[in-house]
């Protein structure tokens, strides 16, 4: 092993334990000793990645490709960090040339179709995902097919995706909670809640499956129950206007509307156009007598484009 092999691997090795930093200065020594040495263009072009970095990724995958045209890999990176700076056109060009060097490669198939995603076009992606699980019955591609699928109403079909992709990996959390979001749009209520059961148990810290069991038991009028679930999400990531929101929803179905103000004050400073809590808020302040307080909260409900708000106005605003 020469010098400039033994500043890859380690910068590989730093990569692998999620030292990008690290990782970059070893890929550079390796490229300084060795300027002809595409995976060390390419491998740092990933830890840039890695880091946010997505224009010098490019630049590092970018001579990756002059150095190796027919590096099918690199081409793949490229059009993710294309498709992270949002040029979806310029990822699929990047995942085109990628199939065309290589016709097998299923993760060109999928990052393409994702990019189609993005575009609007939901027959092409689910066209890529087909040719995905064709090259690879095992493809994570089930997934993403049973997104789109229940995107576009195909629920029955959507659920079959997300059994898939389950029973190929049983600790799949994401499948397991969109599969409870579609068996909440059929009614399965109860179902839906041992989807969410499930993710909880992979991952104690998945706030998404605490959020929508909550919404599952708070439609079912399991208030306390829904709020126990909000504030297991909140406590998870913080930052969640919906999970304030909602709370602020069942606490006014409770009656306690100056702890539903509360929530909604909380999420209408994380997300200042949540229309929806701007409107709650303001029908519990009038519920509580601040009727100028509450009609200035209907207003900019209104404004930001909550018609019923005006509705509510006409009634007890004027």
């Amino acid at each position: 092993m020469n010098k400039a092999e033994e500043y890859f691997y380690n910068g590989v090795e730093k990569a692998n334990s999620g030292d990008y930093e690290g990782a970059i200065k070893e890929f550079h020594k390796a490229i300084e000793i060795n300027p002809k040495f595409a995976e060390a263009y390419y491998n740092r072009g990933v830890a840039k990645g890695g880091l946010g970095d997505y224009r010098g990724a490019i630049e590092d995958y970018n001579k990756a490709i002059e150095i190796n045209p027919k590096f099918s890999e690199v081409y793949v990176n490229r059009g993710v960090a294309k498709g992270d700076l949002g040029d979806f056109r310029g990822a699929i060009e990047d995942y085109n040339k990628a199939i065309e060097i290589n016709p097998l490669f299923d993760k060109a198939y999928i990052n393409r179709g994702l990019a189609k995603g993005y575009l609007g076009d939901d027959k092409g992606e689910i066209e890529d995902y087909n040719k995905a699980i064709e090259l690879n019955p095992k493809s994570a591609a089930y997934y993403n097919r049973g997104v789109v699928k229940g995107n576009l109403g195909d629920y029955k079909a959507a659920i079959e995706d997300y059994n898939k992709a389950i029973e190929l990996n049983p600790k799949y959390t994401d499948a397991h909670s969109n599969r409870g979001l579609v068996k909440v749009i059929l009614g399965d209520y109860r179902e839906a809640i041992e989807d969410y059961n499930k993710a909880i148990k992979i991952n104690p810290k998945f706030s998404k499956a605490y959020y929508n069991r909550g919404v599952v038991k708070g439609n079912l009028g399991d208030y306390k129950a829904a709020i126990e679930d909000y504030n297991k999400a909140i406590e998870i990531y913080p930052k969640s206007a919906k999970a304030y929101y909602s709370r602020g929803v069942v606490k006014g179905n409770l009656g306690d509307y100056k702890g539903a103000i509360e929530d909604y004050n909380k999420a209408i400073e994380i997300n200042p156009k949540l229309a929806e809590a701007c409107y709650n808020r303001g029908v519990a302040k009038l519920s509580l007598g601040q009727k100028d307080s509450g009609c200035l909260d209907l207003s900019k409900a209104g404004e930001l484009g909550f018609d019923k708000a005006y509705e509510v106005m006409k009634k007890y605003c004027n």
